[in-house]
């Protein structure tokens, strides 16, 4: 494989125990993909101790927050490339509905039932801890500085995949 130019540190292993100053010698799959394990783990957890599933949660989200109200198939197609299968959301949308979270109209389209809207403000007061407790020591400036430095490195990345 040939040398990319342009890199400042050479590559070295992942190494949990890395200090600051080997850092920017650490590959970013290895902590980007620990950080989404760690978050993804401590939410699911605490989701399940209140019997809502992430994916559960993402709907009630989706379903909530349009300007109109979407149909079964716009939230399939849009929230379809965050699940863990292609039928998943199809399924959770058959759970809210048979649980009475989610209802349809005599168009097809959903929509949140008092007993849905209350279940997404329980779980968003939930997520909105949680995420506390990820951002503790960290201001909303370093959150911003990182976030800009992944969105710029999946930017590099797709670039030089299309050329």
């Amino acid at each position: 494989m040939e040398q990319l130019t342009g890199t400042p540190t050479d590559q070295a292993p992942a190494d949990p125990a890395a200090t600051d100053d080997m850092l920017a010698t650490q590959p970013v799959g290895y902590w980007s993909g620990l950080a989404h394990a760690a978050v993804t783990r401590q939410l699911r957890d605490a989701l399940a101790g209140i019997d809502v599933t992430q994916p559960q949660y993402w709907v009630l989200n989706h379903v909530h927050g349009g300007l109109a109200a979407p149909a079964r198939e716009e939230v399939v197609t849009q929230l379809t490339p965050l699940a863990d299968g292609p039928h998943e959301i199809a399924r959770v949308v058959d759970q809210l509905l048979h649980r009475g979270w989610l209802r349809t109209d005599a168009g097809q389209r959903l929509h949140l039932t008092d007993a849905g809207e209350a279940a997404r403000v329980r779980v968003r007061g939930l997520v909105t801890a949680l995420r506390s407790v990820v951002h503790e020591g960290i201001s909303d400036e370093e959150y911003v500085a990182a976030l800009k430095v992944l969105r710029r490195m999946i930017a590099n990345v797709e670039g030089a995949r299309r050329s």
